[in-house]
């Protein structure tokens, strides 16, 4: 049972007893919360909005599919996020460039004047990256604690025996991949921030929405919508959760809690956990932001772009706003590019109107088009850091953090109290892998025991519906 429908709004409103409650209706709660009720445990989902899936969001609008959030899963090989995709029977559309890869699929390349480059020069600037990241490894390997990723890209950089020109290309390159892959400038983010840079297998998309997934992982579970949780208090005896719902406050209490909010939440004084989180929680918390980063979809009546590429990236001076255009009509169905607005543009925008911001991309793109660039039929500019259950679009390592931020971060407090979501893996955070990984985590935690992660979507393995409290 969903908590959207008028009977969870008629449940009692205070004072209800659980032995574990849920924070937050993203992937990492649903998973967490699935695998404890399959476990037999009675658990209870509060979730602020009025929908199921955190910031995997999809928007459905004139028979066209949008996905606002998450879109990637960055390598399907031994990926428990596609394999619960696939028993789902999620549509799949394989688009192997979400990880800002400089090959490997067809990639139009345009020079600093504007210029179309030869396929020569895009297999020389291609393999120009690749022998700069072969040398970051021992660099960033060695780096000082307190090191940027600018300090380590810089320090291989000097090690290649390149002109100013080639050094210059790639450094952008450099800068554009720390902000499209975590929105944030290069030298906020930690040397050690993009460890995780890897893909295992093809990447794929989903053409009907990312968000079957989430109310897949939802159905049977007690999920009450629009209920905004504003504190936890946690002891040796258990939680006490404090929210407003559509009917007034309410207090929950449950022997465990698995809250799963976004850092920038935890990080707000919105959200209170009291006594306040210990070492090394608290620590590992402080250390990490929520970027700036936002998706810009541009639809047209027609293809004006190089045909039968993944994307279009331009170098140089004009790049440093936009500089990669992703092409994704084959999963809309129709001529569709995606550009993101991250790091510093993102901030830069954040008071701009939509129009001002399709202006600014259209100049661009005209650039290497020239007149036949038209408007585009429909525009979409998220604003994922007006979102007061977000407060940004996923988790980055400030400088002076480390990998082991991450699962620290999930350190249980306690024994009663656990944190999951995206922030909380060290693998590949900033994913809805990561965040499926840290509900599954949390889950085990909380029962004490391992738990296959197929669990999730095995025919045998339904969720009872969920009783009234």
């Amino acid at each position: 049972m969903s908590g959207s429908d008028e009977a969870s709004a008629s449940r009692p409103s205070a004072d209800a007893r659980f032995d574990t409650v849920v924070v937050g209706a993203g992937v990492a709660g649903l998973v967490a919360a699935r695998l404890l009720a399959a476990a037999g445990r009675t658990v209870v989902v509060l979730e602020a909005r009025d929908r199921v899936g955190g910031r995997v969001s999809t928007e459905r609008r004139d028979g066209l599919v949008t996905d606002l959030g998450a879109s990637w899963v960055h390598g399907v090989t031994d990926s428990a996020v596609a394999a619960a995709a696939e028993a789902f029977g999620m549509r799949t559309v394989e688009f192997t460039v979400g990880g800002y890869q400089p090959d490997s699929r067809p990639i139009t390349y345009y020079g600093p004047d504007g210029e179309h480059l030869s396929d020569a020069d895009a297999r020389g600037f291609a393999k120009d990256v690749h022998a700069l990241d072969a040398t970051l490894l021992g660099v960033v390997a060695e780096s000082a604690p307190d090191a940027s990723y600018r300090d380590v890209t810089e320090a291989a950089l000097a090690l290649q025996a390149w002109d100013a020109e080639r050094v210059q290309r790639v450094r952008e390159y450099l800068e554009h991949r720390s902000e499209e892959q975590y929105g944030a400038w290069i030298e906020d983010l930690a040397a050690h921030g993009l460890d995780d840079d890897a893909i295992d297998g093809d990447e794929v998309v989903f053409p009907d929405g990312y968000d079957v997934l989430p109310r897949r992982l939802s159905e049977g579970l007690d999920v009450r919508l629009e209920h905004v949780v504003t504190s936890v208090r946690w002891s040796a005896d258990g939680v006490e959760v404090a929210a407003q719902g559509p009917l007034g406050g309410l207090v929950l209490h449950a022997g465990s809690a698995v809250v799963t909010v976004p850092v920038g939440v935890l990080q707000s004084e919105a959200f209170t956990i009291d006594p306040p989180l210990p070492e090394p929680v608290a620590g590992a918390l402080s250390r990490l932001r929520m970027n700036a980063f936002e998706k810009v979809f541009l639809r047209f009546e027609r293809r004006f772009w190089d045909d039968d590429v993944y994307a279009v990236r331009q170098q140089g001076p004009e790049s440093r706003r936009w500089h990669s255009w992703y092409d994704l009509t084959s999963a809309h169905g129709s001529p569709t590019l995606l550009t993101f607005a991250a790091g510093p543009t993102a901030v830069e925008i954040r008071d701009w109107e939509d129009s001002r911001v399709v202006e600014s991309i259209l100049e661009q793109l005209r650039r290497l088009y020239g007149e036949r660039v038209e408007e585009p039929t429909e525009v979409h500019v998220t604003r994922w850091h007006e979102d007061p259950f977000t407060r940004g679009s996923y988790a980055y390592m400030t400088v002076g953090s480390t990998t082991e931020d991450h699962d620290a971060l999930a350190t249980p407090v306690g024994g009663v109290l656990h944190l999951a979501g995206e922030a909380t893996w060290t693998d590949d955070p900033a994913t809805v892998s990561a965040a499926l990984h840290s509900g599954h985590r949390a889950a085990e935690r909380v029962l004490g025991q391992a738990i296959p992660i197929d669990t999730l979507w095995r025919d045998d393995s339904a969720v009872p519906v969920a009783a009234e409290a």
